[in-house]
């Protein structure tokens, strides 16, 4: 384990240690899904109190770990605000990107860990997931992203609203191999997508998944680093050479 590892772990544990002993709820940063794996694979050197990972909606990558005394408070405690962001003049705007709107906003001199998933709508507006303790501070201040001049607000409705934009992606595997189901998704060689998986960049529902022939089970979530995310669907059928047809949905 890295020195950088174990401090992770540390800060992890004293947040839990704060909450346990104090009584009080605590809140990490937003993780990414390698910390979170760090995280669950030494969930016993953290002590026994009741945590959620919150992200602001069920399909959040980035989330943070909240750590809670009592269960009464997991209706009441959200760390999280939700922010809008829409250019000025939607008809001269230019197509912008997850990465303008997460260069704008580090431009500001914003750390990483307080800034969570960053959704882009077709309307050219995005939403941004962050800890309520930098809202105002990114509300006042981001005024551009890009060339393009932004109004950036709190959002008005609940985080359920907001939906992902997705596809439908069809196609023949041998089995529910992994591999097999990235070559689909992603249009590779099962070869070339399995240095990925050996590379520790496939995460499977949050979890860093190291076997190319760990088989997908119906609505496993699968993230991998540089590549996309998608939801395994199901087996829709069998091909005239007995092959399996699967359903993944995509997200854009």
């Amino acid at each position: 384990m890295t020195k950088e590892e174990q401090l992770f772990l540390k800060h992890i544990s004293d947040l839990a240690h704060a909450a346990y002993q104090k009584y009080i709820p605590t809140s990490t940063g937003f993780l990414s899904l390698y910390e979170q794996d760090l995280f669950f694979s030494h969930r016993e050197s953290v002590p026994p109190i009741d945590y959620r990972l919150n992200g602001g909606t069920p399909f959040s990558e980035r989330k943070m770990i909240c750590f809670l005394p009592d269960q009464e408070l997991y209706a009441e405690y959200s760390p999280i605000s939700v922010l809008e962001i829409v250019p000025i003049q939607i008809k001269f705007s230019e197509e912008l990107s997850h990465r303008d709107y997460l260069g704008a906003l580090l431009h500001l001199g914003i750390d990483r860990s307080v800034l969570g998933d960053i959704l882009i709508q077709e309307e050219k507006c995005a939403y941004l997931f962050c800890k309520q303790t930098i809202s105002d501070f990114i509300v006042e201040h981001l005024s551009c992203v890009k060339h393009t001049n932004v109004s950036c607000r709190y959002y008005e409705g609940t985080p359920e609203q907001l939906q992902p934009r997705m596809e439908t992606i069809c196609g023949s595997v041998a089995s529910e191999r992994l591999d097999s189901v990235l070559s689909v998704v992603f249009s590779g060689s099962r070869s070339k997508l399995a240095e990925l998986i050996e590379g520790k960049k496939v995460f499977v529902n949050s979890r860093l998944e190291e076997s190319a022939s760990y088989l997908l089970k119906p609505q496993d979530v699968v993230s991998v680093r540089g590549y996309g995310k998608f939801i395994f669907q199901e087996i829709t059928g069998m091909t005239k050479k007995g092959r399996k047809m699967v359903s993944v949905r995509k997200y854009r």
